[in-house]
């Protein structure tokens, strides 16, 4: 299982991905707003998407999981 986890704080504003969909790497899986600003959240790695940890309107610190990927 593989974790994708956020690169900066800030509230979850849209998720683009569901538990089940097919991922590959360099996928936008989630868009964060912080200070005004949209800022993209990829996939690291390839996989299939076992669990949606974070839903839209959630706040988020740096480093926190958004999604568990299967390999």
């Amino acid at each position: 299982m593989q974790n994708i986890k956020t690169t900066m704080a800030g509230n979850v504003w849209k998720m683009l991905v569901s538990v089940g969909d097919t991922v590959i790497k360099g996928q936008e899986i989630a868009i964060l707003e912080s200070m005004k600003m949209e800022i993209p959240i990829e996939s690291t790695v390839s996989g299939t998407v076992r669990n949606v940890v974070r839903a839209e309107g959630d706040f988020v610190d740096e480093g926190e999981v958004l999604v568990e990927l299967d390999d």
